[in-house]
């Protein structure tokens, strides 16, 4: 089955309580979108050749599209320290799926893709634990 993978992920790439305050509502929502971010990617990394599939790796990609822009959306509330440190790990994070993204090429099946889906999913593990890892949300 010829599918375009690459083209799943560069969707990727195109993308972030009452009595709370605007702020603790922003961190909120970004501990919560970092949180289930964090689940995508490690679904996306225990996939194997035999239990990957397309639709699997598209629910994956949509959720990380999802919690980056709720992320994106929450950051002008947030407190000036903390928005930095959003803003740098996001910016730090798309651009390293944008780069991943791009080393994958496109139009492959899902077996002859699996190797370099594998390896990206991987550095989309470690891209993660360096940037949005590191955002404080206790």
């Amino acid at each position: 089955m010829t599918v375009a993978v690459a083209g799943v992920l560069v969707a990727i790439a195109g993308c972030g309580g009452g009595g709370q305050s605007a702020s603790e509502k922003a961190k909120t929502q970004v501990c919560d979108a970092r949180a289930d971010l964090s689940k995508q990617v490690d679904k996306l990394s225990s996939m194997t050749a035999q239990t990957a599939s397309i639709s699997a790796i598209q629910d994956s990609v949509s959720a990380i599209q999802t919690d980056l822009q709720h992320i994106k959306d929450a950051q002008g509330q947030l407190s000036k320290d903390r928005k930095a440190q959003v803003q740098q790990a996001t910016q730090q994070f798309q651009s390293d799926i944008n780069s991943i993204v791009s080393g994958l090429g496109s139009n492959l099946s899902l077996s002859a893709a699996a190797p370099k889906l594998k390896t990206a999913a991987q550095q989309l593990a470690t891209s993660y634990k360096q940037t949005l890892a590191k955002v404080n949300c206790s």
